[in-house]
């Protein structure tokens, strides 16, 4: 088995707000993230795919094929927007990072699927701040 791996870029404003709690609620579990004005990420995006490289290109995923989708897929649709309302796929979601990569998930699976017999993303690494990152493997 081999991973390949693509590092995308985008920009996002979003805020970590539970309409559900009061704001001192909110203030008091995400803080300055709660700010109702928004706070923005240099967000990297890491895709990992797996598989067993074809034997007549050598690739596992061609990187150049798997960055259109990614860019396709997701930074266009996620790049300079607010991630709380901008974006069809968070519509009715906290805006975190957790429930970020598992969206990204459910739309890039199967569009790698479809694109390839043979691998398949194996996972998916978001970076927020030089501090703080998410990963997901597609398990619920």
């Amino acid at each position: 088995m081999v991973y390949v791996i693509r590092k995308e870029h985008f920009n996002a404003a979003h805020r970590l707000y539970n309409p559900n709690w009061s704001e001192a609620e909110n203030e008091e579990v995400f803080g300055p993230c709660a700010n109702k004005n928004w706070h923005g990420h240099n967000f990297e995006l890491i895709v990992t795919v797996k598989g067993n490289p074809d034997p007549e290109t050598g690739f596992v995923f061609d990187l150049k094929e798997l960055g259109k989708l990614i860019k396709k897929e997701i930074i266009d649709k996620v790049d300079h927007k607010n991630l709380n309302m901008d974006v069809d796929f968070m519509t009715g979601k906290l805006a975190s990072c957790e429930n970020l990569v598992m969206e990204f998930w459910k739309i890039l699976a199967p569009k790698i699927q479809e694109s390839s017999s043979s691998a398949q993303l194996h996972k998916i690494h978001l970076v927020e701040t030089n501090k703080n990152s998410v990963e997901y493997y597609g398990e619920i």
